[in-house]
């Protein structure tokens, strides 16, 4: 038809500068966040939003909905300030409610440093990753999902499960809260 639109361009983010992956060495020191996602049986899309805390592998929170907003993700992550003290760092990787401009402000208040992966590199974020793969093969994969309040329940059940029951051979093959305990 000869119409002449302006191209649209795609955003580009700021060079993230690599910085090799270390251990944590006190509870709270570094958080890894990201996003996994499934379907419930009717067709509609859910997405959680996993928090650990790299010292000792313990999980912190699940949050479960449809849409997870940067507003949403800001609410979570000062309820479970509230729960288990602040972190140094948060680690997380690009996706945009961890790069709006929200989460960055709220960071910036609440003194923690905000740490973003460079972008198609997730080895720099392993602990969250290792964690996501146990999350999905054991919880995401296993159940079909009814309704958000099924999937709150048997991730409760299984959190529960993972922070008290299960050992990690990277703690000596302790539970996350008993390695929290010993240190």
């Amino acid at each position: 038809m000869g119409l002449h639109l302006p191209r649209r361009l795609k955003k580009r983010l700021a060079a993230r500068v690599k910085q090799p992956l270390v251990v944590p060495e006190a509870a709270n020191g570094c958080w890894s966040l990201d996003f996994t996602s499934d379907v419930l049986t009717d067709g509609r899309r859910f997405r959680t939003l996993n928090v650990l805390d790299e010292y000792n592998r313990q999980l912190l929170g699940v949050e479960i909905d449809f849409s997870l907003p940067a507003a949403r993700l800001v609410q979570v992550l000062t309820r479970l300030i509230e729960c288990h003290g602040r972190p140094t760092q948060l680690r997380t990787d690009n996706g945009p409610e961890f790069i709006s401009a929200r989460l960055g402000e709220w960071c910036e208040a609440s003194t923690i440093a905000l740490h973003w992966i460079q972008p198609g590199k997730p080895t720099q974020n392993a602990y969250i990753e290792r964690f996501n793969s146990s999350f999905r093969r054991e919880v995401l994969d296993a159940y079909l999902f009814r309704s958000l309040a099924h999937v709150r329940q048997l991730v409760g059940d299984w959190m529960l499960d993972y922070n008290t029951l299960r050992p990690h051979q990277a703690l000596n093959f302790m539970t996350s809260l008993e390695f929290k305990q010993a240190a």
